[in-house]
């Protein structure tokens, strides 16, 4: 299987019109944040493969829409009409697809007090409230989960240490509990080729998704 990771950056080698022949290969889509929705709107219509997406702390026009199970676009004189064309805001959510169970914690470390930012606190109680899918995942699919999609990184695992870019312990404590193959991550630029984009933490492989990284699995998932 093979899976495009993407955030922080609209990749020129993805936003172009030779996307489906350099792509054509991709089984899903996961977004790690901080893209405008056009542009994922772009990849699923281009590419007609499964995209799953958390916010991150910048382009939130559209957050709101996505918040309370809100998925349609209410205008002042039009009924509601879906606003995008497929593709899936998973935060706080466990979704199976393509065979792969996948988490979603979206939004960075809380630093300005502006939408979509969380305190240590705040992310422990939203990882404790996946808890009970990956239990019924543990108990009838024998795994609790193979990705967590987040936007903000591990803390100490590619992060930063000014607050907006420090990373959540919350998140190294799901990969001990859990167990997840991959963390994807977003928020972290790379602008040197020195830095890390991949880490290993136990029995999980930390992925940077900066612009676009690809994964290939070597296996398929029923």
């Amino acid at each position: 299987m093979k899976i495009l990771c993407v955030s922080d950056q609209i990749d020129p080698l993805v936003y172009t019109n030779s996307i489906r022949q350099r792509f054509a290969d991709v089984d899903l889509v996961l977004s790690a944040g901080d893209l405008p929705m056009d542009y994922l709107d772009f990849i699923v219509s281009s590419l007609n493969k499964p995209l799953l997406f958390v916010f991150g702390n910048h382009h939130l026009e559209d957050y709101e829409y996505y918040q309370d199970g809100m998925r349609y676009y209410q205008g002042n004189d039009q009924e509601a009409m879906p606003r995008f064309s497929g593709a899936v805001h998973i935060h706080g959510k466990v979704r199976r697809e393509e065979g792969l169970l996948i988490a979603g914690l979206g939004g960075s470390m809380r630093y300005n007090r502006s939408e979509n930012q969380f305190t240590e606190f705040q992310m422990m109680i939203g990882v404790l409230k996946l808890v009970p899918a990956l239990l019924f995942n543990r108990i009838f699919r024998g795994r609790y989960v193979d990705i967590l999609l987040t936007h903000a990184s591990p803390r100490g695992i590619h992060d930063k240490q000014d607050k907006c870019h420090l990373g959540f312990k919350a998140f190294l404590w799901f990969m001990r509990k859990f167990k997840p193959r991959y963390l994807i991550h977003g928020h972290i630029h790379l602008y040197d080729l020195s830095e890390p984009r991949t880490t290993k933490y136990q029995n999980t492989l930390v992925i940077n998704a900066y612009s676009h990284y690809l994964i290939d699995t070597d296996e398929t998932y029923e």
